[in-house]
């Protein structure tokens, strides 16, 4: 199989990067800086073994590969915010011997939240939700990190909205070589779920800096619980803490990386780049419109939602609220 990385940024030029390390074919899809980069000098891949070059063909779309192949499997990896137009570009691309790639070719959605696997299933036929425990860096042209060790990291994976089959063991096998763990499961939202709680913690980060103080641990956990609360209003179930740690165990430790500073998540990364957008719509937004769908208040989740997005929008450095201001608006957001 040939995996097309759709959003060659942290999480795709790390999977993509590792698939290419085990012998697999890989086409990486980027724009502007970085897929000149990738062009000039490789997928530049800093890993605890040290930093690894792979020179992989770049395409901005589509366009840049003519016919696709029966055998493409699409790894969609922009953040949901670019779901929509990534999906509109791929789906009504021809395949080798007729169809589509939406009619024909496997999906598989490695991003945070659980929105666009619903927006993939309105164009694409064969979706795949993939659950992404991954912590991995891009906020340099051409350059992504992934520090995790032994593995790099754990994707579960399997059909959306339910089930397994062959492709999804077959694309795991294939991740197992390149080290992955990746669990095929046929409730994959259920540990999507369970990462989207902790992914709330996204906004607090990328506006506050990383959370380590007392006060900013205390706060993720109100906002976790206000997560948590809204998701039990809607039946909806989620892997618990207890059992997400006998699945993680000790394969996925974060260990330094030479040259590389420390850094935060995907939304602060967001900032860090002043990309003018950020995903919180889709984190904190997924708890605020399901509190609206179930009559169950969000305010915590609505500040962090307000501010991450003020902050991309403003283009403000990443970390620049101090952690008393931001506790001080939600007391009062919540009072």
């Amino acid at each position: 199989m040939r995996y097309i990385i759709i959003g060659a940024g942290a999480v795709g030029g790390t999977i993509g990067g590792r698939l290419a390390g085990a012998g697999h074919e890989v086409v990486l899809v980027a724009r502007g800086a970085h897929r000149a980069a990738l062009e000039d000098g490789g997928l530049r891949l800093r890993v605890p073994e040290g930093e690894l070059t792979y020179r992989l063909p770049v395409v901005e779309g589509p366009a840049g590969l003519g016919e696709l192949r029966a055998d493409d499997v699409l790894v969609l990896a922009v953040k949901t915010q670019d779901s929509a137009a990534a999906l509109q570009a791929w789906g009504p691309a021809p395949v080798a011997g007729g169809g589509t790639a939406a009619e024909r070719l496997p999906l598989f959605c490695a991003q945070n939240g659980v929105e666009s696997q619903r927006l993939a299933l309105r164009v694409f036929r064969h979706v795949y939700g993939v659950c992404v425990w991954l912590p991995c860096t891009y906020i340099e042209p051409g350059v992504v990190s992934a520090a995790g060790s032994p593995l790099t990291g754990i994707l579960h994976l399997g059909r959306y909205p339910h089930g397994t089959d062959e492709t999804a063991r077959l694309v795991a096998a294939d991740l197992e070589k390149s080290h992955f763990e990746a669990p095929v499961t046929p409730d994959v939202a259920r540990w999507q779920y369970a990462k989207l709680l902790a992914n709330l913690g996204n906004a607090l980060e990328a506006v506050t800096g990383p959370v380590e103080s007392p006060e900013a641990v205390a706060l993720f956990e109100r906002v976790k619980s206000e997560g948590a609360a809204v998701l039990d209003a809607a039946g909806i179930p989620y892997a618990g803490v207890e059992e997400q740690k006998a699945v993680r165990g000790d394969k996925v430790f974060q260990v330094p990386l030479h040259g590389m500073p420390r850094g935060g998540g995907s939304s602060w990364q967001s900032l860090t780049r002043a990309t003018g957008t950020i995903e919180a719509d889709y984190l904190n937004g997924e708890i605020a419109l399901l509190g609206r769908l179930h009559g169950v208040p969000t305010p915590l989740n609505d500040l962090l939602q307000r501010l991450a997005n003020t902050f991309a929008r403003e283009r403000r450095a990443a970390g620049s609220m101090p952690v008393d201001e931001l506790v001080r608006l939600a007391d009062e957001t919540e009072h």
